[in-house]
């Protein structure tokens, strides 16, 4: 028997997958065109925006390899170039306060009425006040002032040393020698070391300025001897603290002694 074909079987049979409802994978209408994905604002690839007449080109973008190795001068906005390194100068930090004190005398023109204090002790009376803690270095700082002491002629009977705890309480202990009104002048010695908590801090302020009070209310001056360190090191060069503040308590107390007398006669 011969099969008949009808029109338009060899290409149905064709383009019919072998199992029914089974496709070919990757099998595409060659007709159908590729869905394109727009980005914003961004042409498609192969196109590109041409400029407008009379616009400058912008730079293409480098690669990473390239925008690496170039100098850094040239990777910055603007005219001027940036130096990698700062100057050698500009990379210390300038220093705030120099060490040491300022040199020079003051120095007052002629024609002008001056008075000036003596250290010289003559026949004062010197009252001390010293704090028993960190002993090791209040008593060389007691032995520095006993010293400027006979050296500026005050007599040993003429001297009293009152004891106290520590550096808080050295106002409260000038305040009562500068009270009985037998002392010329006070001199407070102690020595504060800087731990670990904020103790320091608040004793030596304390007591810098509850030793300035006594001298203010009384009218008696007192001079500040008081060492106030970073470390127990330290001391070795600052036990001269004694002498100076019995200069400067004597010096006081001859001022004070020349302007009673000018209110006095004049």
């Amino acid at each position: 028997m011969t099969e008949q074909h009808w029109p338009g079987e060899e290409r149905i049979a064709a383009t019919e997958p072998d199992e029914p409802g089974a496709e070919e994978p990757g099998a595409e209408d060659p007709g159908a065109e590729e869905p394109e994905f727009e980005v914003d604002g961004a042409p498609n690839e192969g196109e590109r925006a041409e400029p407008e007449p009379g616009a400058e080109a912008e730079p293409e973008a480098l690669p990473l390899e390239e925008l690496a190795d170039e100098p850094a001068e040239q990777r910055r906005d603007g005219d001027t170039p940036v130096p990698e390194e700062a100057p050698a100068e500009e990379d210390e930090l300038p220093r705030l306060r120099p060490p040491g004190h300022a040199a020079g005398e003051l120095s007052i023109p002629d024609g002008y009425g001056v008075i000036t204090g003596s250290a010289d002790g003559g026949r004062r009376a010197v009252g001390i006040v010293v704090s028993r803690f960190n002993g090791e270095i209040t008593n060389r700082l007691l032995e520095s002032a006993f010293d400027e002491l006979e050296l500026a002629g005050v007599a040993r009977e003429a001297v009293t040393v009152a004891q106290v705890p520590g550096a808080f309480e050295l106002p409260l202990g000038a305040m009562a020698l500068a009270k009985t009104r037998r002392f010329a002048c006070i001199i407070a010695l102690g020595c504060v070391i800087r731990g670990e908590t904020p103790h320091f801090d608040y004793v030596a302020g304390e007591a810098a300025s509850g030793l300035q009070l006594a001298a203010l209310e009384t009218g008696i001056p007192v001079s500040f001897g008081v060492l106030t360190l970073e470390s127990v090191e330290q001391a070795d060069e600052r036990v001269g603290k004694g002498a100076e503040a019995v200069r400067t308590a004597l010096e006081m107390a001859d001022l004070f002694s020349q302007l009673r007398a000018n209110a006095t006669t004049g």
